[in-house]
């Protein structure tokens, strides 16, 4: 990167069902705990990522709304969407907004209060994040899509059900070990197996729930940080950002998740890293199905070799490429706006070794992974431990 960054502030809101609570008191909860954590008196501007605050609360405009609320004052404020990788990507505008020298102190949040409505509100509203006319229009939800890449995975490469509870499995096990988590009960593969069917082959406890709750990081550079000395320095080395076709029928392979590939490769070749320098990983796994598409992509393992990935034990918190030690979007909660930050705030937890009982031994290199709708957009950061 041309210029060093770094993330001086972390925060996050409770996550859950959060009846009592708006989209904008979850919002100021987790970015005044990366205020506070961060040290600083101040903000030059922030970035807020959600992704359909118009259908789940009838409520746009989030960039001033969001800032007044705050109590910052007239700063620039910016609310960007990119599906359920609306977080990610306002990172990605906050460490170009200091790259740019236009900011020093920049907050970055994501936010999504989804149980406005009722689960077919819900559904319509993650639903705009498909292709409307050829998948939307047609009957087919997230759900379907992503059975259908797990059928496909299946019928190719002999990946099985209990393959894919075994992601769930290992998923919830770490989220026991999180307190934030929304699911942090443990589980196991019969319970998986024999909970409800969705979109076959997908089990309810293959899927992601629906979460209201907000994250938020403050970053700034790399000079200011260590003015600061608050905490160790953890340093953005490297991002990605690439887009694919959003109809998985325009797709050669649609196990294949092209713009998590390309993503993954541009953040690597920034860092200065390969993917075996990476010492732990937060990826997207809004299905179980994805999680394992995603190592693939990113080059974890070999195409059609990620099934066996969460049962051999080498993804969990303390085998040799963990994933999702924060218990990943299928246990500690998916309110999609606010997912990408949260990924950070995790990747940020084990560089600062403040992780508890499921902290990686010495990570000091994280990535993190989020993408929208069916792979149709994707961010990729790293992030190193100085």
């Amino acid at each position: 990167m041309q210029q060093d960054i770094a993330v001086i502030g972390i925060g996050l809101s409770r996550w859950g069902e959060l009846w009592e609570q708006s989209l904008r008191d979850i919002f100021v909860e987790s970015a005044l705990h990366a205020i506070k954590d961060s040290g600083v008196d101040h903000i030059d501007s922030m970035y807020v990522g959600s992704m359909s605050p118009g259908l789940f609360n009838n409520q746009e405009h989030l960039a001033a709304l969001l800032a007044d609320y705050l109590g910052v004052g007239s700063i620039p404020s910016t609310r960007v969407e990119s599906a359920c990788a609306s977080g990610g990507l306002a990172m990605k505008m906050a460490c170009l907004d200091i790259m740019s020298g236009t900011s020093e102190i920049v907050l970055a949040g994501g936010v999504e209060k989804m149980t406005d409505v009722d689960t077919d509100g819900a559904t319509l509203a993650l639903a705009s994040a498909a292709d409307y006319a050829y998948e939307v229009y047609q009957g087919v939800t997230f759900p379907g899509l992503y059975a259908m890449i797990a059928r496909m995975h299946m019928d190719k490469y002999g990946t099985t059900e209990q393959q894919l509870a075994e992601v769930a499995v290992k998923n919830h096990l770490h989220g026991s070990m999180n307190s934030m988590a929304q699911f942090p009960q443990k589980i196991n593969v019969d319970a998986v197996l024999n909970s409800v069917v969705i979109a076959d082959p997908l089990h309810i406890l293959d899927c992601s729930p629906i979460t209201d709750g907000a994250a938020a990081v403050i970053l700034c550079s790399a000079e200011k940080a260590r003015q600061l000395k608050l905490h160790p320095q953890i340093r953005i080395s490297g991002l990605g950002h690439a887009t694919d076709t959003m109809a998985l029928h325009s797709r050669e392979d649609i196990t294949a998740l092209s713009a998590v590939e390309k993503a993954g490769i541009t953040a690597l070749k920034m860092s200065g890293k390969k993917i075996d320098d990476i010492d732990l990983f937060e990826v997207h796994d809004c299905f179980t199905i994805a999680e394992i598409c995603i190592l693939e992509a990113l080059g974890l393992f070999p195409k059609g070799k990620g099934g066996n990935a969460a049962a051999s034990g080498k993804t969990r918190f303390d085998g040799p490429m963990p994933v999702n030690t924060s218990g990943g979007l299928k246990a500690k909660g998916h309110p999609v706006g606010a997912t990408g930050i949260a990924q950070i705030v995790e990747i940020v937890t084990q560089l600062r070794e403040q992780a508890g009982e499921r902290q990686v031994k010495n990570a000091r290199v994280g990535l993190t992974q989020n993408m929208g709708g069916s792979g149709g957009s994707c961010l990729v950061h790293i992030l190193e431990a100085v």
